[in-house]
């Protein structure tokens, strides 16, 4: 019989579904971008808490005030960073935290090169905050960091924003009673019932920061703005300490300023996207006042009772219908602005189920 060969194995075609083609490197500049991404991504994964503190002048406060917050964070057994924000200090203050800096991987520092305000120390450290949740509070030792932990609590409630109430305050009367007066016209003007807007200590849940965009002096309505946003806004009461170090940068004139920015505040979350609705309330309510004063006038003329020459009041409702026009048109012409600049408009989204 003829030597039969083994049969060869055969090797089946590959199917063309499982060829894989390999894919051209991608450039450089994109590699580290992504690479950039991938490391900002792990980090924002690996940060429980950002602690943002602006300050101005404040040298002779800020090793205790570190000291505190290494105790108060390191018992929550959280990994967290402390981001103080030099306001263009004129003192020794970035000369203390670079100096601390040395000493604490936690810290980072962000510096002015001028005195912009207390907004603009807030909205770069919120841009430059990773962590899950963010904690505010000012740099003088007024704000106890030993709150932070009630703060939380109260945030795993429900809460997407907590502002700290100093119930008990330790200023004196010119700053206590214009406060009391700022924080009730602010709570009756937009519907938020919290005792003390302008709190310092305050710690918000990460979409907050990214979606509310702070400028100006609207600081004191963050949560005026994060309730506008379809945030919760809860509070907490908190101690108020003594000023310990130098003196107060903040004068009486900032609560008038603090009423405008408040008009400000109002504008821009309820009527930016509806002026007319600003605008045109007001107008009808002149024009309807000075066509109903001039109507009047007007019947009392006809029947002879009185003469039109000697009644400044008819003068009164003509000035009143003009106003009256007058914001009406200028609603429409806010109304046309926001029309043609809507394109693009971004909307706070809260869930996206795909």
């Amino acid at each position: 019989m003829p030597d039969q060969k083994p049969d060869s194995p055969q090797e089946s075609p590959t199917p063309q579904s499982q060829v894989r083609v390999p894919e051209p490197p991608a450039p450089a500049t994109q590699q580290q971008g992504r690479q950039s991404q991938g490391q900002q991504q792990n980090q924002q994964r690996w940060t429980d808490i950002s602690v943002v503190i602006p300050l101005y002048n404040e040298e002779e406060s800020l090793r205790e005030l570190h000291q505190q917050l290494r105790t108060t964070l390191s018992r929550m057994n959280v990994r967290y960073e402390l981001l103080f924000v030099d306001d263009g200090s004129t003192d020794k203050s970035f000369v203390v935290l670079r100096d601390l800096k040395r000493r604490d991987k936690h810290i980072k520092i962000i510096r002015f090169r001028r005195n912009y305000g207390k907004s603009a120390a807030l909205s770069v450290g919120f841009e430059k905050a990773q962590g899950n949740l963010v904690v505010t509070m000012d740099a003088d030792l007024q704000d106890d960091p030993a709150e932070i932990p009630a703060l939380k609590h109260r945030l795993d409630e429900g809460f997407d924003l907590v502002s700290g109430w100093k119930k008990v305050r330790q200023d004196p009367l010119t700053k206590t009673v214009p406060s009391r007066l700022f924080n009730r016209v602010t709570g009756l003007l937009t519907g938020i019932r919290i005792h003390d807007f302008n709190c310092g200590l305050k710690i918000y849940r990460r979409d907050v920061v990214k979606a509310v965009k702070v400028y100006g002096e609207l600081h004191r309505y963050i949560p005026v703005l994060a309730h506008w946003e379809g945030f919760r806004i809860g509070e907490q009461v908190v101690r108020h300490r003594p000023r310990k170090f130098g003196k107060t940068k903040f004068g009486i004139g900032r609560f008038w300023k603090g009423f405008l920015d408040l008009l400000t505040a109002l504008f821009t979350t309820r009527y930016s996207r509806r002026p007319l609705h600003l605008f045109g309330l007001w107008g009808l309510a002149a024009a309807l006042a000075g066509f109903l004063i001039d109507a009047w006038l007007a019947v009392e003329w006809y029947l002879g009772r009185t003469a039109l020459s000697n009644r400044p009041l008819f003068l009164v409702g003509v000035v009143l219908m003009i106003l009256g026009v007058q914001f009406i048109s200028l609603g429409l012409l806010g109304e046309m602005i926001t029309k043609s600049q809507s394109t693009g408009e971004q909307y706070a989204i809260k869930d996206y189920i795909r």
